[in-house]
C-alpha cells in the first residue's frame, strides 16, 4: 500500500496534522493493520481523510508585489499582514494563530501584559482627552512599573504594593490622579477589549484627597512676575505671556484656552472659547480693563492672540518665578485669583458667576472663590 502523502502546505497547521494521525492510529487499531500508521503493508483501503473542521486555523501565504502577505482565519476571525520575506511572515502567522485561538477561548489576558494595555489605551483612547499628552507622559511611567506583568496575574495585591510605593515618592494628589488613570485603563481592558474579567483597582482604597487649592496672588507678586516675563514689552515670547497672565486675572479663563484665544473669536464685549476643559464652547465676557489688555496685543499675531502654546506658558512662567522669587504657585492661581477678585465685587450672582467661569457644578465656586477673613472683616 502506499504511504499517504500529508499536505502540510500553507491551509493545513500542526492541528490539523495532529488530528489526522490520531484518525489514521485509530483506523489501524480497528481493522488491525500490522504495517504501522503509515506503512507500506496495509491491505485495507485507504481511508478518506476526515474534512477541515471550520474551527481550525486557516491560514495563507502568497508572494505579492509588496512582499508575502498572510492571512488569517480563526473561529470567524480573520487578519492580515504583509512582510518582506516568507519566513517573517511564516513566524507571524504562527504566533497569530495562537493569539486568535486564545482570543476566541476568551482567555486574551492570558497573552497580553499590563505594558500592552497602557500602548492601546494611549494609542487609541487618549487621543480623544483633553489632557492627552500628560495621560500618554503617566502612562509610559506606568509601564516602567508594572513592567512584563500578564494580565491574567495581575491582582489587586499588585496595584495595593504600587501605590504603597508611590505616596513614598509623590503626594496623595498625584497618587489620586494616577489611580484613576489606572482604573480607566483595566476599566477599558474589562469592558471592551475583554482582557480582563474584573478590574484589579477598582476596590483598592485610595489615600485621602488633599485640601484644594487656596492660593490668591498678592499684587506684590504679580508686580514682580511681570517684572520677571518683561512687561510692558511686546516683541517676546515672555511678553505675551505677560499680557496673558493678565487677561487670565481679569477672566479667569485657563492656560489652554488661552494658547488657543484666536482674533476671529474677539469679540466688543465677550470671546468665544471653542477648546474647553470640559469639551463644550463658552463665551467668557469681557470688563472694560480686560478689552484694553485685549487691545495692547493688536498686531502681535493676526491669528493666535498670544501666538504661543500651553506648554510655553508654562515654562516661562516657571522661568518668571524663579527670577521673580516667588514661590508657591502655579498658573492655574490664576484662575483662583480671578475667581476671589470678581466674586468679591457681588455684581454677579452665583450662577452667572457659574457661567462665565465654565462650571456646570455651583460647588466648584466654593473651591475658587478664596477671599481671606480679613477681605470677608471688612465687608461686615
Amino acid at each position: 500500500m502506499t504511504a499517504v502523502a500529508i499536505e502540510t502546505g500553507p491551509f493545513l497547521g500542526t492541528t490539523f496534522l495532529s488530528r489526522f494521525l490520531l484518525y489514521r492510529v485509530k483506523t489501524a487499531f480497528l481493522l488491525g493493520d500490522s504495517g504501522g500508521v503509515l506503512g507500506q503493508n496495509s491491505t485495507f483501503p485507504e481511508p478518506i481523510p476526515p474534512k477541515f473542521p471550520h474551527a481550525i486555523p486557516m491560514s495563507s501565504i502568497q508572494k505579492t508585489a509588496k512582499g508575502y502577505r498572510v492571512q488569517l482565519q480563526v473561529k470567524g476571525s480573520r487578519d492580515s499582514a504583509t512582510f518582506d520575506t516568507k519566513r517573517e511572515a511564516q513566524l507571524w502567522a504562527a504566533q497569530r494563530e495562537i493569539d486568535l485561538q486564545t482570543m476566541a477561548q476568551g482567555r486574551e489576558g492570558s497573552i497580553r501584559t499590563v505594558q500592552d494595555a497602557f500602548d492601546r489605551y494611549a494609542r487609541e483612547v487618549s487621543p480623544d482627552h483633553k489632557g492627552e499628552r500628560w495621560e500618554v507622559v503617566r502612562l509610559t511611567k506606568l509601564g516602567r512599573e508594572f513592567d512584563r506583568v500578564m494580565l491574567d496575574k495581575l491582582t489587586t495585591a499588585h496595584v495595593v504594593k504600587w501605590r504603597d510605593l508611590r505616596l513614598l515618592q509623590v503626594g496623595p494628589a498625584s497618587v489620586l490622579r494616577e489611580m484613576k488613570l489606572l482604573s480607566a485603563v483595566f476599566e477599558q481592558c474589562r469592558k471592551e477589549w475583554k482582557w480582563l474579567i474584573v478590574n484589579p483597582a477598582k476596590d483598592v482604597r485610595k489615600p485621602t484627597a488633599p485640601p484644594h487649592r487656596e492660593r490668591v496672588l498678592s499684587l506684590n507678586e504679580i508686580k514682580r512676575l511681570l517684572r520677571a516675563l518683561g512687561y510692558p514689552g511686546r516683541t517676546l515670547p515672555r511678553h505675551a505671556v505677560a499680557h496673558a497672565m493678565l487677561l487670565a486675572l481679569r477672566t479667569g479663563m485657563r492656560q489652554g484656552e488661552l494658547a488657543g484665544l484666536r482674533w476671529a473669536d474677539v469679540s466688543p464685549d465677550y470671546v468665544r472659547l471653542h477648546d474647553t476643559k470640559n469639551g463644550s464652547s463658552r463665551d467668557v465676557p469681557l470688563s472694560v480693563k480686560a478689552r484694553r489688555l485685549l487691545e495692547k496685543m493688536r498686531g502681535y499675531s493676526t491669528d493666535l492672540v498670544y501666538r504661543t502654546k500651553a506648554g510655553n506658558i508654562d515654562v516661562l512662567f516657571r522661568a518668571a518665578k524663579t527670577r521673580a522669587g516667588v514661590s508657591g504657585c502655579v498658573w492655574h492661581d490664576t484662575r483662583h485669583t480671578a475667581a476671589t477678585w470678581i466674586g468679591s465685587t457681588g455684581r454677579l450672582n452665583l450662577m452667572e458667576f457659574c457661567k462665565m467661569f465654565g462650571w456646570r457644578d455651583p460647588r466648584h465656586s466654593m473651591i475658587y472663590f478664596n477671599p481671606t477673613a480679613s477681605d470677608l472683616a471688612a465687608k461686615l
